[in-house]
């Protein structure tokens, strides 16, 4: 099975976290409490996720939101560089990313709405893709000279702004990438979400705290994430599961109800859905 890197072991005090890779040897199926953003340079492999397994590509970027699982077989001096986002960071000083129609589509709606099981995959120019692997080089490089997590923040906070940038002019497909900026209606929701992820919320109770006509909610949600209102909290609440799971004892039926699901069954059934892996079998991978 399977196992969980933790945001604890891997941050040391800020939200932002990166370090480049050169593969000979296969990297095990492991999962993240964080959210990865995975640079592929030089070199060849193959690519494993839930959604099964491919070669990979000079270009490739594959984002993995918090719960997410993957791995890579058969490198020959392949090329990762990986950035590395905490899921708190997400949530606060960084949210303000989900303003920028690009990097949303990139970090939140791709992975996120599209039934990934919170991978999303798209494709750079290669020389973007070593561009933007130059930069994460950087970016372990300053955070491995700070002596403290504030001597090098600005910098490191930089790094980041410039690798999202980067990899967002160089998408292939970056002409049909959304242009809409987030509607107040949707942001206030979300951030009702983000706060109490397990209250029993109701359409026509969100509807009501933002002045608006549930179906016209609805629409608007559909529009800046492509999930309905119901949902996104869907997939909030199995990222949050995810992290309980590996990051407490508690039994799996009381996971469910921490985060809103309170029927067992139905809990490991969305789990599973959203995530690709029952809560025992996602707990498992915590224990290795």
């Amino acid at each position: 099975m399977p196992e969980t890197l933790h945001e604890t072991e891997l941050f040391s005090g800020g939200p932002v976290w990166g370090g480049v890779h050169r593969l000979d040897v296969d990297v095990e199926p492991h999962a993240h409490d964080f959210l990865e953003i995975a640079v592929i340079g030089a070199g060849a492999g193959k690519h494993t996720t839930s959604q099964g397994v491919r070669a990979v590509r000079h270009g490739q970027v594959v984002v993995l939101r918090p719960g997410a699982w993957h791995a890579f077989r058969q490198c020959e001096d392949l090329v990762v560089a990986n950035c590395c986002i905490s899921a708190p960071g997400l949530r606060a000083e960084l949210s303000a990313l989900q303003q920028i129609p690009i990097l949303r589509d990139l970090l939140w709606t791709g992975p996120v709405a599209r039934a990934q099981h919170g991978v999303g995959m798209t494709q750079v120019d290669p020389e973007s893709a070593d561009e933007a692997i130059e930069e994460i080089a950087g970016l372990e490089h300053d955070l491995a000279a700070g002596t403290a997590p504030s001597s090098s923040a600005g910098r490191v906070l930089g790094r980041l702004v410039t690798v999202l940038g980067i990899l967002a002019d160089g998408r292939v497909d970056r002409a049909a990438a959304p242009e809409q900026v987030v509607h107040p209606a949707v942001a206030a929701t979300v951030a009702s979400f983000e706060a109490e992820p397990a209250e029993p919320w109701r359409l026509d109770d969100l509807a009501a705290a933002v002045s608006l006509d549930p179906a016209y909610l609805s629409r608007l949600f559909r529009r800046h994430t492509g999930l309905s209102p119901l949902g996104f909290l869907a997939r909030l609440r199995a990222e949050r599961a995810a992290s309980l799971l590996a990051h407490s004892d508690l039994p799996a039926s009381r996971v469910g109800a921490a985060v809103g699901w309170d029927d067992p069954t139905y809990f490991a059934r969305r789990f599973r859905s959203l995530v690709g892996s029952t809560p025992t079998e996602y707990r498992a991978r915590t224990r290795r």
